[in-house]
């Protein structure tokens, strides 16, 4: 049984609410740029890599680190989320930075592919444990009222540093090539990520209790198992979220291994196609704060089913493009399509799902979600090998078009009224500290 929220008595000082929580709130979000940054500078240089260095020729060879990393990833969103509600967030997170410490060094100095695929592995366990537990954390300390804005800073964060060191491995690998240089960033991060982590951050299971008093508690009783069949097929809000949020990662999956083929195919240098790679994830994370927080005001559904369309649109674009310019408009479309999709995902999760059980559903969510990485890859390899870089390309578009369609035909709106979450948060924060108060 997934145990239910320690017996804690709240203090004055635990608030629910992104104001009243601002600084451990943008602590997390320095965080998740750090976890971003790890995933990022290995994005734009890692199949040019496995070509120039590994002399791999087949398109599913070349994108089998891509597998790996998902997978891996995808097993360690569910362990993240049950955990967290098991032992707490904090702990989750720290063993997620000590998970990424040895990648750096392994990706530097990898005498065969395996090596890579390794590293690999461990960078998806602990991108699955620290950007797990950096969602959690941020919907513990909001609250139901910002749910959507929170969600957006999050990944806007996350995918800004994405993009960030895309371009700075792409400059780095253009200027002193593609090994060892461009990954001593990466130390810099796991290094400062590690301390942050452990030094500040501070737990939020207390949060996610007091915000269970907004709840029917005959909600909050559910093991492991249930959950898991909930948010995977019987609630038809969690279940058409998870199916979008895989295949929105089915899309970054081929974006990450095919776009750099794509763009090296049709003459750009490694700097072009580090610019290029940034684009997409610059675009994303950027737009991602008005897109969460527009979520909140008009609502999850159609966001999500119209950013699930817009992506298949920039998909299209990439395809049909001849050059940089071309490639760069598909890029941006494709960015601005999933940042109306991500940080509106994660909310609609966290607007269903009981608070004492939420962790375990962001975890099953994020375990089909990150298991797109690896069947996107999988797909764009084989199918890249078979009928060739274009027709994939339209083939995912197909795919996405079509998750769009199923979340307009089986999602019924979960967003909040802004106004009236707010004043029920007040009404609970203000009741505990009556309570608490009345008992000194």
């Amino acid at each position: 049984m997934i145990d239910r929220a320690p017996a804690l008595t709240e203090k004055p000082s635990i608030r629910l609410g992104l104001h009243e929580n601002i600084g451990q709130f943008g602590l997390l979000v320095l965080v998740n740029a750090f976890v971003g940054a790890m995933v990022g500078m290995e994005r734009s240089i890692l199949p040019a890599i496995a070509e120039h260095d590994f002399h791999l020729v087949a398109r599913a060879a070349v994108l089998s680190f891509i597998v790996v990393f998902g997978i891996a990833k995808a097993l360690a969103n569910y362990a993240a989320g049950h955990l967290s509600d098991r032992i707490g967030r904090k702990r989750v997170l720290v063993a997620g930075w000590l998970v990424a410490t040895p990648v750096p060094f392994m990706l530097m100095w990898a005498p065969t592919w395996n090596w890579i695929l390794a590293a690999n592995a461990l960078l998806g366990l602990s991108q699955g444990l620290t950007w797990s537990t950096t969602v959690i954390m941020k919907i513990d300390l909001v609250g139901p009222a910002r749910r959507g804005l929170a969600m957006g800073l999050n990944e806007f964060a996350g995918y800004v540093a994405v993009a960030g060191a895309a371009l700075l491995t792409g400059v780095l690998a253009a200027r002193y090539g593609l090994r060892p240089e461009p990954f001593y960033p990466g130390i810099v991060f796991v290094t400062i990520g590690l301390l942050l982590s452990m030094v500040l951050v501070r737990e939020t299971r207390m949060h996610a209790a007091l915000e269970s008093r907004l709840h029917d508690h005959s909600e909050g009783a559910h093991n492991a198992r249930s959950v898991f069949w909930r948010t995977t097929v019987t609630d038809s809000n969690l279940s058409s979220v998870s199916q979008a949020g895989l295949v929105n990662n089915l899309n970054d999956g081929m974006a990450w291994g095919l776009f750099p083929l794509c763009f090296a195919a049709a003459g750009m240098n490694l700097t072009q196609i580090g610019v290029l790679t940034a684009i997409y994830p610059a675009t994303w994370g950027v737009a991602q704060v008005i897109t969460g927080a527009v979520s909140d005001r008009l609502g999850r559904k159609w966001l999500i089913a119209a950013g699930m369309v817009v992506q298949a649109g920039g998909i299209i674009i990439v395809s049909i493009a001849q050059g940089f310019s071309g490639f760069a408009a598909g890029s941006g479309v494709l960015g601005l399509g999933t940042a109306m999709v991500y940080p509106t995902l994660l909310a609609a999760v966290g607007d269903v799902a009981h608070p004492l059980w939420r962790a375990s559903a962001v975890g099953v969510y994020r375990l089909w979600r990150d298991l797109g990485y690896a069947i996107g890859a999988l797909l764009a390899g084989l199918c890249a090998d078979l009928v060739g870089l274009t027709a994939t390309l339209q083939l995912t578009s197909a795919i996405t078009f079509m998750s769009g369609v199923v979340v307009a035909l089986r999602v019924v709106e979960s967003g909040p009224s802004w106004a009236d979450v707010s004043k029920a948060s007040l009404q609970v924060v203000n009741s505990a500290t009556t309570k608490e108060k009345g008992t000194l």
